[in-house]
């Protein structure tokens, strides 16, 4: 089944949940944790949703580049401003379960401007 979620004025970490939930199929009466699923969401105005309180200028991602010493970090604004999905796609991965359904449950999200 195809949902269709739109994310204006929502908050990033309820739209993440919701989002992960029908990408596991638990919304499906046929539900399996050992199956992928076949559910599908399509997430409308991507660029339109909020982060609470002050998380804009103190939420931080991190990624390391390999040798010792590499540490980056990058602020929620300026991530925000170079690519708006990553920022919805990491939230939903981060809250699927870790094991390797979570590639092909990453492919059924769609995103939106």
């Amino acid at each position: 089944m195809q949902y269709t979620i739109d994310a204006k004025n929502k908050p990033l970490g309820r739209v993440a949940s919701e989002v992960a939930l029908i990408l596991q199929g638990k919304k499906n009466p046929s539900y399996d944790p050992r199956k992928e699923g076949n559910d599908s969401v399509l997430l409308k105005n991507a660029l339109k949703v909020v982060v609470t309180g002050r998380k804009a200028e103190q939420k931080k991602y991190y990624h390391h580049s390999g040798p010792l010493g590499h540490l980056k970090e990058e602020r929620y604004e300026e991530k925000f401003a170079k690519d708006p999905t990553w920022i919805i796609r990491h939230a939903v991965r981060l809250m699927l379960p870790k094991n390797r359904l979570n590639v092909r449950r990453m492919k059924r999200l769609t995103i939106e401007l």
